[in-house]
Formats: C-alpha cells, sequence, structure tokens
C-alpha cells in the first residue's frame, strides 16, 4: 500500500476467493484500508465489487484468503459479531426501517451498546447537521439522498473502526450524489477508514484517498489516486 505506519491499517483483506456456490467469483483478491482515509473499488459490472464487499462482512463464505481487523485475524466471523468488533456495513438496499422515525432509526444503530447513547447523538448529528432538524420525520418521509445519510449516520452509531460502503450513491441524483460523498469525506477525516463499492468512478476518484480496481474478479490496478487519476490504464479498465 502507502508508505503510511503499518499501524494505521485497521482493514487488509489478503488473497480472497469466494462466491456463490459455484465458480468463485473473486480470485485472491486483496484490499487494505487506512484509518481516517477513504479507500474505492472500482471496475466494470461483474467485476466482483459487491462480493468483495460480502465476503469481507462474512456474508458469503470465504474459500480462500483472511481477514484482519486492527491485525486480529476475523475470517469466518459472522456479521453480527463483526459489527460488535468494529467492522461495520451499509448495503446499497433496505438500509433504514421506513416506520420509525430518523432519532429511531440512530437508536437502532446502537442497539449493542448498553450504555448512554447520548454521546454518540450528538457527534453524529455535528456530522450530519441536515438530520437534525428532521429527527422526528420517519424515515419513509425523507428524500432519496437524506434517507442514504441516515443510514450512514445509523452506521456510525456502532461506533465503527472501519465501515465498507456498497454503491452508497447509487440512484441518487447528482446534487444528493455529491452531498453524500461530501459526507463520507467527513466520516473519514473523523477517523473511521472507509472501504467503498462505487460504480460511478469519475466522482469517487474526486473524493477517495486509494483505488483498487477490479476486473473479472481479479487486482488488475491499485495505488493512491493522485497517482492513478486520468491515467490510460484506468480509463482502459473501465471501457472493459
Amino acid at each position: 500500500m502507502t508508505a503510511t505506519d503499518a499501524a494505521q491499517v485497521d482493514l487488509v483483506a489478503s488473497g480472497i476467493t469466494a462466491g456463490y456456490g459455484g465458480p468463485p467469483v473473486l480470485d485472491s483478491v486483496g484490499v487494505q484500508v487506512e484509518r481516517g482515509t477513504v479507500s474505492v473499488v472500482l471496475g466494470p459490472n461483474g467485476a466482483g465489487k459487491s462480493t468483495l464487499a460480502k465476503a469481507i462482512m462474512g456474508l458469503i463464505p470465504t474459500l480462500k484468503g483472511e481477514v484482519t481487523l486492527r491485525g486480529r485475524s476475523v475470517t469466518g466471523v459472522p456479521p453480527h459479531k463483526l459489527v460488535r468488533q468494529g467492522l461495520g456495513y451499509l448495503p446499497q438496499l433496505a438500509n433504514v426501517f421506513d416506520e420509525l422515525t430518523a432519532l429511531e432509526n440512530l437508536r437502532m444503530g446502537a442497539f449493542s451498546f448498553k450504555g448512554d447513547i447520548s454521546e454518540r447523538l450528538d457527534r453524529v448529528f455535528a456530522l450530519f447537521p441536515d438530520l437534525t432538524g428532521d429527527q422526528r420525520k420517519k424515515a419513509g418521509q425523507l428524500s432519496g439522498g437524506q434517507q442514504r445519510m441516515l443510514a450512514l449516520a445509523r452506521l456510525l452509531m456502532t461506533d465503527p473502526l472501519v465501515a465498507i460502503l456498497d454503491e452508497p450513491t447509487a440512484g441518487l441524483s447528482p446534487i444528493y450524489g455529491d452531498r453524500v460523498w461530501e459526507q463520507i469525506v467527513e466520516v473519514a477525516r473523523s477517523g473511521v477508514g472507509l472501504l467503498i463499492v462505487e460504480q460511478n468512478a469519475q466522482v469517487a476518484l474526486e473524493h477517495a484517498d486509494y483505488a483498487y480496481f477490479l476486473a473479472d474478479g481479479r487486482n488488475v490496478l491499485s495505488g493512491p489516486v493522485s497517482e492513478l487519476a486520468g491515467s490510460p490504464e484506468v480509463e482502459a479498465i473501465l471501457v472493459g
């Protein structure tokens, strides 16, 4: 990865081979996430991006490879236990409870925390000020962009070390997509490492620190965004 001190690398997935029961979708894929940074996983449709997110999160079996969180192996750990160990996950769909208010959604995010959550709520509202005035509204009454921000805010209520976001701007207008990305950057600056699966490579590269490109279930290119953006190799991968 970069020359950053290895102690700041919070998540490492190495040699991940995984699939859905047939031939593996992923073949020895590796990614890393440094503390307080945004890493994106990019590539054409069918490259295995979302499969990688699910494999790291334990939602599908890992046939080979290892996942470590702050140096501790978490390979094969069930998703609910991974959340308690500091690994969060935001799926693309079904990520808020429509019939609950925004505030109730946030409280649900802290379900495993037994103490006072007021400090966590204050921290989340500071990161997502737009939600403050809408906290009594049902999530289903919020716009698509507001729901996506609520989902991200609820994820932060679990107090993750690292969070995996699967296409967080899918289906949003460019304006709301940009706002969600702005919030993503703010979350990373708060100290959370983020691994983001994204279809819109151009927008992702404008906001990310590090990028991994997949094609046909394999790593084909990776590096700091400052070195990769605009390169002919990147354009060739995305065009297919």
